[in-house]
């Protein structure tokens, strides 16, 4: 879902409710499609390329290929039949869209590397993630406009704060492995690190608003998700506490189905 949330936004965002409701409910479907189906995909890529890390953490430890209960060669069978059906969900929307689309496979296969090499790992993902927010948007308009920029750079940030919290799940384990993550460049400075992170994401929302001259509505509607973000999540964060940390992380779906309906409210109005 946090993969299809801004691939709707994106789409909502740029949608004519005036015209057919039924292609905007199709490319919905489409997306949620392609969602669930490529995420799957990179999860799989993600155990595989993890699998000798994951071995070593308790939370990981069972998982089928990290345990040996699926071999690398059948978890890449399963990857590229998911990839061929992702595909063929792809080639119902415009060339330029499809052309934008694989063009971000790379990335969202390699993102698994990133903490190799860089305590940014969240940053790459965010950039992955939510780049269906572009295609939401160039699904109706075939071109790409400044507005969806906006968003995504606000989601990005998104990404990169509620990845944080997830990855405080693991950070003792990944300390001792040598894995590097935002999660442990602030563990010191957790808080403000959130909260910097998801005040740019609500400065850009309501920049973007602007921009795509939302009217006064939208403004206050915005005050729903900031709540969310800033007095629940932030507020009720320990990193010391897996379980909390995990309850937190997965609160974001509840933030991502306010945004989608906050823009079709502003967008039917």
């Amino acid at each position: 879902m946090l993969l299809f949330w801004p691939c709707s936004w994106g789409l909502t965002l740029a949608y004519d409710f005036s015209t057919n409701l039924n292609n905007y409910f199709f490319y919905l479907i489409l997306f949620f499609l392609g969602a669930v189906l490529m995420r799957s995909a990179g999860c799989i890529i993600n155990d595989i390329l993890d699998k000798e890390f994951d071995a070593k953490v308790l939370r990981t430890k069972n998982r089928p290929i990290a345990s040996g209960k699926i071999s690398v060669k059948v978890a890449l069978i399963y990857s590229l039949t998911l990839c061929l059906l992702a595909f063929l969900v792809l080639i119902n929307f415009n060339y330029f869209t499809i052309i934008l689309a694989l063009i971000s496979m790379p990335f969202a296969f390699t993102y698994p590397l990133m903490k190799r090499y860089t305590y940014w790992p969240q940053l790459f993902l965010g950039i992955t993630f939510n780049y269906g927010l572009i295609l939401g948007w160039t699904a109706v308009k075939g071109q790409i406009d400044l507005a969806p920029i906006l968003f995504y750079v606000g989601a990005i940030f998104w990404t990169l704060g509620y990845d944080t919290i997830y990855g405080y799940q693991d950070i003792r384990d990944d300390e001792i492995i040598g894995l590097k993550s935002t999660s442990i460049k602030f563990k010191g400075n957790a808080k403000k690190f959130l909260f910097i992170c998801y005040s740019i994401l609500i400065i850009s929302f309501l920049i973007g608003g602007k921009y795509m001259s939302f009217n006064f509505i939208y403004f206050i509607l915005i005050f729903i998700p900031v709540v969310q973000l800033f007095f629940y999540q932030i507020k009720n964060f320990n990193l010391k506490d897996p379980s909390s940390c995990l309850k937190i992380f997965k609160s974001n779906n509840f933030f991502g189905l306010i945004i989608l309906i906050n823009i079709l409210i502003v967008k039917n109005i």
